[in-house]
């Protein structure tokens, strides 16, 4: 019996750290992981993150590549900040019934569901968002050089700043000061790994950080206050309700629920599902076209 290859649906989260594909064949959801797709910071990369992706979800399926072509797919991707991103993404891909968007979308679409209420999204980067009456409001996402407050990107790097500032004798350092620089080699050796580190490579500081924070250190401790900060800043920007849902989502945002005041850290609530299922929620929504058998 042959498929109709236009009821193929496909979604894909893509992020800084990595990116997650699925495949739905009407009988079955197929599910890949590759690399990390930010369109942005690495273009040719995150398009070879996912044709690889594409690749692995097809040979997964028993499909070809070219039977993906007709499918109804939805992208999101972190970087993705104009049409013209956008456009050139899904251009490159050669899917004739695709959508290409950042990667909030899908999140909040995945998180909260069909409810209103809003998300705090953190993990590499960060970005928050409300959703009321069908609209979704979106702060930060701008990535690593101006933005992504409070994401490990930015929990890392500011790390590292404070390490060179106790090296100075500008700051009283820590405990967890004392190790980077040891750990790094001195001052020179914080340049050089900051001179060719990715976001996620700063990132890879913040478990330590939040460790180290809950365990008492100082610059540690106050770095995680100044991200809930911002936290909160964002939410009453987006003048979000008490008696709305909140949802933390990413690998860091469930980790400031320590340093956040107590009204919004009791409001926190587990997300409905992944931006993964978001992403096939919304190829879901978008309508066939003539598809071949």
């Amino acid at each position: 019996m042959t498929q109709t290859k236009s009821n193929l649906v496909i979604g894909v989260d893509g992020g800084g750290s990595n990116c997650r594909l699925a495949l739905d064949t009407g009988t079955r959801v197929y599910e890949v992981k590759c690399g990390s797709a930010n369109v942005s910071t690495d273009l040719h990369g995150a398009l070879a993150t996912l044709r690889n992706g594409f690749e692995s979800l097809a040979q997964s399926a028993g499909l070809t590549l070219d039977d993906l072509r007709h499918a109804r797919a939805y992208l999101g991707l972190a970087g993705v900040v104009s049409p013209k991103i956008a456009a050139t993404v899904a251009e490159a891909l050669h899917i004739d019934n695709v959508v290409v968007e950042d990667d909030r979308i899908a999140a909040v679409v995945g998180a909260l569901g069909d409810d209103d209420g809003a998300v705090i999204g953190i993990g590499t980067g960060s970005f928050l968002a409300r959703r009321a009456h069908d609209h979704i409001e979106l702060i930060g996402g701008w990535g690593f050089v101006l933005g992504d407050e409070a994401s490990g990107a930015d929990l890392g790097r500011k790390l590292l700043s404070r390490a060179l500032h106790a090296s100075d004798g500008l700051i009283k350092g820590s405990a967890l000061t004392t190790e980077i620089l040891d750990e790094l080699n001195g001052p020179a050796g914080i340049v050089g790994f900051a001179a060719t580190a990715r976001p996620v490579d700063f990132a890879h500081f913040a478990p330590r950080i939040v460790a180290a924070a809950r365990a008492g250190d100082e610059i540690a401790t106050t770095l995680m206050k100044d991200g809930a900060a911002y936290i909160v800043s964002g939410l009453n920007r987006l003048d979000w309700k008490r008696e709305e849902r909140l949802c933390p989502i990413g690998g860091l945002a469930q980790r400031y629920a320590d340093f956040l005041p107590a009204n919004i850290a009791g409001a926190l609530s587990n997300p409905d599902d992944s931006a993964l299922a978001g992403a096939l929620t919304l190829a879901r929504r978008l309508p066939r076209s003539g598809g071949t058998t």
